[in-house]
């Protein structure tokens, strides 16, 4: 992870705060050096560095700033990523990366909404922010170049598999217009097609089985790419050292190769957790509580967190009361949520959060959960 100074600014230190508000073709620029300061906005091409250095060196003399003076500056975070981040850092300007979800927005029902404004509206804030207010934001913690490279592993395979499931659904919506008994899927021989029957023991069409033929041989690539990730991903996990943080996870009755993986390329460990509640905030499954005057209710779980990391501790949760039945977090899964189908489902969101906690001070620590078991050789 890229090493960002978080440290307050004096109100005596001289700073160029910037902000930059990313489009396709253009960027806005503004600028300004401190409370009570106009910002100064430039427009500028998309990607071109250069014209940021330039921009920079003409907002020093302007706001009365030394050629030295510190530069601070943020961004939205959004489809860019971080190359933005690591070229402003090697600029010599220390930049943030800014969660859009946590900017303060005005709450009329027609706001004016302009690339200017907004670009203000973020330069100010970013004063905000450097003077001590942490509050008026959430930033987003910056992997490193291979981590950020290592976590297209696993998302493609998540992708792919998606992309499976739709195809052998598809396949089954149209066989199923036809009348056609559907095979399953490990049961299908080759051209399976030109021996289907609709429901007058007629063959199929020449078109359906034609578009048929075309999706089972897009199945086929997709099989052989799912195959070659987990191929790559066993590699890994064997050539990985006894006391890293993928071993340990393997070796956990209930944590196999593929959702290893997802948790360390989601950022169990990169991401540098300094407590259960940043963990919490990651995986969103915190309760949402609106209390107001004299009205209070519970809202549910926020779900604003990283939707790859719930969907894959929902699905370890389920295993961890199979594969773990006398851990502690099973016995008190099964002491507060046993009778119910829906009680049931409501504590497994609970039973995810406190297992990815368990997991994280696991693979970080190596603190075995309570009562866990592990694989044996």
């Amino acid at each position: 992870m890229i090493a960002a100074d978080r440290s307050e600014v004096s109100v005596n230190e001289s700073v160029l705060y910037v902000a930059f508000e990313l489009g396709k073709k253009d960027w806005k620029v503004a600028m300004t050096s401190g409370f009570g300061r106009t910002p100064w906005l430039r427009t500028i091409a998309g990607g071109d560095l250069a014209a940021v250095e330039r921009v920079i060196n003409a907002a020093r003399p302007r706001f009365g700033l030394a050629a030295t003076v510190r530069v601070i500056s943020c961004y939205e975070a959004g489809r860019d990523g971080f190359w933005i981040h690591r070229a402003l850092w090697r600029l010599g300007v220390e930049n943030r990366v800014v969660d859009s979800a946590s900017l303060e927005v005005n709450r009329r029902a027609r706001r004016t909404k302009t690339d200017r404004l907004d670009a203000t509206k973020l330069v100010r804030m970013l004063v905000r922010v450097c003077a001590g207010d942490r509050g008026a934001w959430a930033e987003v913690r910056v992997p490193t170049v291979a981590a950020e490279a290592a976590r297209h592993v696993s998302r493609e395979r998540t992708a792919l598999t998606q992309e499976q499931t739709r195809l052998r659904n598809q396949i089954g919506s149209w066989l199923a217009t036809w009348g056609c008994r559907v095979p399953p899927p490990m049961r299908r021989q080759p051209e399976w097609w030109t021996h289907a029957r609709d429901w007058a023991d007629a063959p199929l069409p020449r078109a359906v089985q034609a578009r048929l033929a075309r999706a089972d041989a897009r199945l086929a690539v997709i099989a052989e790419q799912i195959a070659t990730i987990a191929v790559e991903q066993t590699r890994l996990t064997q050539q990985a050292d006894p006391t890293s943080a993928r071993a340990r996870l393997v070796q956990l009755k209930g944590v196999a190769t593929t959702s290893a993986s997802v948790l360390l390329d989601e950022g169990l460990v990169w991401r540098a957790f300094r407590n259960r509640r940043e963990i919490g905030g990651l995986l969103g499954f915190a309760p949402a509580k609106y209390d107001s005057g004299e009205s209070s209710r519970d809202q549910g779980i926020t779900r604003a967190g990283n939707k790859r990391l719930q969907s894959v501790m929902v699905q370890l949760a389920w295993g961890w009361l199979h594969w773990q039945p006398l851990s502690a977090l099973t016995r008190w899964y099964q002491a507060r949520f046993s009778t119910g189908q829906r009680t049931r489902k409501v504590g497994i969101v609970a039973l995810a959060r406190k297992l990815l906690i368990a997991l994280w001070r696991y693979a970080t620590q190596g603190v075995v959960p309570a009562g866990a078991v592990l694989k044996t050789a």
